[in-house]
Formats: C-alpha cells, sequence, structure tokens
C-alpha cells in the first residue's frame, strides 16, 4: 500500500516487490482505475511487504488483515443481545408490517386503540411491540439500558430525536408556503423569478407525504427554532454521555426558514450549471465534474462577450482571489467565487438559458430575514461547537433536493471550520440522486486541497417517491437514478471513491448507513483490498434501530465500528415517525422475508437447545 511517510528505502523495496500495486496519490479516481486496470494486465497482487509496513507506520497496533467478506447467517451471532421474548417481538412486528391492510390503515388503527385501551393501557402496549420495537425510550434516561447493551455487544448510538408536530396537511401546507415565500415575492416586487423547481408548490406543501423514515420540520417562528436548536443540544449532551464515541443527528430545516435554503439552492445549482454550460463551449461536456478544466483566457473572453462585466473586472475577480493562476480553473475555483468569505456574490450575473438575458443570482432580502438567515447560522455553529466539546461527531441529515445544495454547502463550511483535527461534522450523501458521483468527488477534493478531514454517511435517500410526483407534475427533471440497480451501482461507486481516498491519506471517514447485505460486503471486500483496518475507525456502519440485527452485532463483534440510529421521545409523539416505519417496513418486509426467516430459526434454535429463557448478559 501506498504511504507518504515510508522512507525512500522501504519503498524502492517495496516497488521492486509489487511495482503496479502502488498507484501515486490521485486527482480523481480515473488515475486509479488505470492503474487497477495496468494493474490487472500485468498479473499485480497486493504486497504483504507494503501492507505491513504502511501498517505500522500509521502506528496502527497490528491486527490480522480485514475480512474479505462475512457470513449473516449466524444467528447465535446476530440476537446475542436478544432476550427471546424480543425475537418473539421482532416476527410479531415484521409480520404486521408485511399486511397491507394494516399498514394503510395504520394512523386509525392507533387512534381506535387510543380510545379504547386509555392513555396508559395504549402507551403500555406500544412499548410492547412497535414503540419498544423501534424507539430506545422517552427522554435521555430511558435510552441509556439500550445504549449500554448495544455498546456491550459491539454497537454504537446515533442518537436521534424523533418527535414530530402533529399538524394536518392544510396546516403543514400553509406553514410551509408562508416560511418558503420571501417578502419581495409577496409584494410583487421581485424582478427575478425563482425556477419552478425552487418555487413553493401548494400541492406538495406538506413535505412529510411519500417520505418514509425521515422526520420533517416545518416553520413556525424563531422561538421555535430555538427550542429546535435546544432539543438538539441535549440531544448531543445524552450521546457525549453514554458513550466516548458517539454520534447526533441534525436536519438544517429545524433551524430556519426554508425560503434561505430554497434561494441559497437555487443561487448553487444556477452557478453550477452555468460552469458546465461554458465547459461545453470549450469542448468539455460531458466529464465528471472534478475532471473538468477551463481555459481562463477562453473563460475570461467568455464572460465578457456574456456582458457580466468587463474584460478588466473579470481579470480583476480572478487575480483577487488568486484563482487560475495555473491558466485553468476548476468547479473548486469556480464555486470559490460565491464563498461567503468573498465579496462576489453581489455582482454575479449569469445566463438565462430560456431568455437568453443576464440575470442577477440573488434577490434582495429585506432586514428581518437578514436577520433570520443569519441567527439559522449562528445555531449551526452552537451545535457544532458543543458537539466538538464533547467529543460527539454530528451528523447533518440530508433532505429534500430543492434544498439540499444550500444544506450541502452549510455543512461543508462547518467541515471547513470543525474538522481540522478529527472528523466532528458528517455530511449526508443520497445516492439515489443522479448528480451523487459528482457531489461526493468535488467535496472530497476540497478537503483534500484544504487540508481538513472529510466526513460523509452514504445512503440510498428516503425522498424518492415525493422527489418524482413533484418533478413530474411541476414540470423539471427526475433528479432520481431510472432504476434501482442503477441506484446501487451509485452507491458502490461513491463508497469506492472515498474507500481509495481513505487508503491514499486517511482523513477521510464514512458511515455506510445501510440495510443492504451486498453493500456491507462490497464495503467489506473494499476494505480487505485496501488495507483499511477496523481499528482505523475510517469506515462505519450504520442500520436503524430494530432492523437487520443480523447485520449490526456480528459487525461490531468482530471489532467494526457500527452504529444503530437510535430514535427517541415521548409515545404519543413519535406515532408519526412509528407510522412511517410501518409503512417502510412493508416493502422490506414483502420484498425479503429473510430476517423474518432468521429470527425464527434462532427462537427454534433456542428452544431446541433448552435456552427458551434466555436472557444476554452484559
Amino acid at each position: 500500500m501506498a504511504c507518504s511517510k515510508m522512507s525512500s528505502a522501504v519503498r524502492l523495496a517495496a516497488s521492486l516487490r509489487c511495482p503496479l500495486t502502488l498507484p501515486a496519490r490521485r486527482r480523481s479516481t480515473v488515475a486509479a482505475a488505470k492503474a487497477k486496470e495496468q494493474a490487472a494486465e500485468e498479473g499485480a497482487k497486493p504486497c504483504p511487504l507494503v501492507s505491513q509496513v504502511d501498517h505500522m507506520e500509521r502506528n496502527v497496533p497490528h491486527k490480522p488483515c480485514p475480512a474479505a467478506t462475512m457470513s449473516f447467517d449466524n444467528t447465535q451471532e446476530a440476537y446475542k443481545s436478544k432476550a427471546t421474548w424480543e425475537l418473539l417481538r421482532s416476527m410479531v412486528v415484521f409480520w404486521l408490517c408485511s399486511v397491507d391492510a394494516l399498514v394503510d390503515r395504520n394512523q386509525q388503527i392507533l387512534q381506535l386503540s387510543k380510545k379504547l385501551l386509555g392513555q396508559t393501557l395504549f402507551e403500555a402496549m406500544m412499548k410492547m411491540t412497535f414503540y419498544g420495537q423501534f424507539v430506545a425510550g422517552e427522554d435521555q434516561e430511558s435510552i441509556k439500558p439500550i445504549i449500554r447493551r448495544n455498546k456491550a455487544f459491539g454497537v454504537g448510538s446515533v442518537l436521534d430525536y424523533s418527535v414530530e408536530e402533529d399538524l394536518t396537511q392544510e396546516e403543514a401546507e400553509k406553514k410551509e408556503i408562508e416560511s418558503s415565500t420571501a417578502e419581495v415575492e409577496k409584494e410583487n416586487l421581485g424582478t427575478v423569478q425563482r425556477e419552478k423547481k425552487y418555487q413553493v408548490q401548494p400541492g406538495f406543501g406538506d413535505r412529510r407525504g411519500g417520505v418514509i423514515s425521515a422526520r420533517t420540520y416545518f416553520y413556525a417562528d424563531e422561538a421555535k427554532c430555538d427550542h429546535h436548536m435546544e432539543t438538539f443540544l441535549k440531544c448531543i449532551d445524552a450521546s457525549g454521555g453514554s458513550s466516548e464515541d458517539g454520534f447526533s443527528a441534525i436536519k438544517l430545516t429545524a433551524l430556519g426558514r426554508p425560503q434561505f435554503l430554497l434561494q441559497f439552492s437555487e443561487v448553487l445549482v444556477k452557478w453550477r450549471r452555468f460552469f458546465h454550460q461554458l465547459a461545453a463551449d470549450q469542448g468539455k461536456a460531458g466529464l465528471a465534474a472534478v475532471e473538468i478544466e477551463l481555459e481562463v483566457g477562453k473563460l475570461q473572453e467568455s464572460l465578457a462577450k456574456l456582458g457580466i462585466a468587463t474584460r478588466d473586472e473579470i481579470h480583476n475577480w480572478f487575480t483577487g482571489e488568486n484563482l487560475g493562476l495555473s491558466g485553468t480553473m476548476d468547479l473548486l475555483d469556480w464555486n470559490s467565487l460565491i464563498d461567503n468569505r468573498t465579496k462576489l456574490s453581489k455582482l454575479l450575473l449569469v445566463p438565462n438559458l430560456q431568455s437568453g438575458q443576464v440575470e442577477p443570482l440573488l434577490s434582495r432580502f429585506t432586514e428581518e430575514e437578514d436577520l433570520q438567515m443569519k441567527r439559522m447560522l449562528q445555531r449551526m455553529d452552537v451545535l457544532a461547537k458543543r458537539a466538538l466539546e464533547t467529543g460527539v461527531r454530528l451528523m447533518v441529515d440530508a433532505e429534500q433536493t430543492y434544498f439540499q445544495p444550500a444544506i450541502s454547502r452549510l455543512t461543508l463550511e462547518m467541515q471547513r471550520k470543525f474538522n481540522k483535527d478529527n472528523p466532528i461534522i458528517f455530511n449526508t450523501y443520497q445516492c439515489y440522486l443522479k448528480e451523487a458521483y459528482d457531489n461526493v468527488t468535488a467535496d472530497v477534493e476540497l478537503s483534500r486541497r484544504e487540508g481538513w478531514l472529510f466526513g460523509a454517511k452514504l445512503v440510498r435517500g428516503a425522498y424518492m417517491q415525493q422527489e418524482r410526483s413533484r418533478a413530474a407534475e411541476v414540470g423539471y427533471e427526475d433528479p432520481i437514478n431510472p432504476t434501482y440497480e442503477k441506484t446501487n451501482e451509485m452507491y458502490h461507486r461513491c463508497l469506492d471513491y472515498v474507500l481509495e481516498e481513505i487508503r491514499h491519506n486517511r482523513k477521510a471517514n464514512v458511515m455506510v448507513a445501510s440495510h443492504n447485505e451486498d453493500t456491507v460486503k462490497f464495503t467489506l471486500k473494499r476494505m480487505n483490498e485496501l488495507g483499511i483496518y477496523p481499528n482505523e475507525k475510517k469506515v462505519y456502519f450504520g442500520q436503524l434501530l430494530g432492523m437487520c440485527d443480523q447485520i449490526s452485532f456480528p459487525l461490531g463483534q468482530a471489532g467494526y465500528p457500527v452504529y444503530k440510529y437510535v430514535p427517541y421521545g415521548p409515545v404519543n409523539e413519535v406515532l408519526p415517525y412509528l407510522s412511517r416505519r410501518a409503512q417502510e417496513n412493508r416493502g422490506i418486509m414483502k420484498g425479503a422475508t429473510r430476517e423474518r426467516e432468521l429470527l425464527l430459526r434462532e427462537f427454534i434454535r433456542r428452544m431446541l437447545t433448552g435456552n427458551l429463557f434466555y436472557t444476554p448478559k452484559f
């Protein structure tokens, strides 16, 4: 394996024994892929000497190589943290989740049960069934036993306060429309119309529709945002108090008006689209975003012809920011022109591809809107500082594509500030998006240039049905990959890129948040091939509480960093979360009976071996 700390003599000796196994640190995976192909053609094999030297020089205690694969069929190991009654509960809950009639009417059934049983018996019933299966407890104290038990069996926790406001569809739509519309638009004074995708759409104002597992926040006022921040702070403190290496999850829509996320997202997307338009003019269309390099001379000419600014002004942009000194400019250089640390954003114009006219990127904010935007940034800063103080990693959840560019950019700014020594802030990348690979590679490249630690959670995505319906009805391109197979390919492509980055400089970190056994096995295989050791804690695995224990616990007991997403909150206030969990499990359980079969197999094994009343000891 390549290692920048390896002495020249050792590197030479290693290269003589396996000359093509170690491609030089790459600018992108393209060079790495070519090196792989060349090595394969010449029959190169992994070199034990280099692997051992590289491992020792990183000062990582020597351990056996990471497993090339792992069996998830050993039910005794998978369920050793569960009492037998918990196995039975899982089987019953998963079976109920596969019955369409029950899932379709789950909210009505829950309300009827509450009326018939009364609040006390209803809560007891929920804690014995659905709530007990998928939720850890009502508050920071009551969740500690589950956190301790999981930790004893090698599984950490990502704490997630899953309480949602109980709003009707009409109430949710009214709040969303109000909070997503700028004052200048209400007064009809704006000279710039937002693109359809970034306008609030009445039919999709209730963002809970067609969404599984992800909780949803609606803006009420600044006091409510402060309340959400305080809740997140308590969650961070609870995570820090219950484990040494915990995570805590937050959503940025809980911290401010969605209007700002919509407008900032549109700015970022237009600016990136403009870059690709200029790249096409230079004959560089179709390349991955990080592979495109524009010739500065031609770029300046193009900008001047479009009437963006005078040649002297454009020249000053580049020289003032020390950009394009090599004669070329890539996407990261381009994005830095609208960095919030520069004063260029007010000057920037982009061409409207439909009208052919040049338009400003930003419409004006009122003084109150400007203050609200600053408060949102301040709340993010408060949370990140608390996470740093307590040693908790902060996981910023992904949201809808019309918010996500802004969410990712703001998260990236937090990473720049707080990920200098340890990976404190993790961004989430939704691999069902067509642009996922470009997003991951651009952010990895930026972290490499600036020297901070990249942190990512890779998911497939939770908003597919809503995203597709909205795109079709409103009239813009579907952002989702066309098939599940394409999404799997995208997931593995993004993951492989980050794993390669870990191999080369050990500064990247990734959580493989997946219930897919093939994806987990793919990760283990690539870790083995690249010499990434579990005890380095660069690659984490994540699953939801109450699901896929046959993956989580064998991984944890084998020494891999693995985490459960641990929702908590009062019974009545997490019912919306439980309702969506039932809907998610319907699809999973109807399509795959494997987990129920494994649970049944372990129950039968305990019955036949006289362990029917087994209780875990920890």
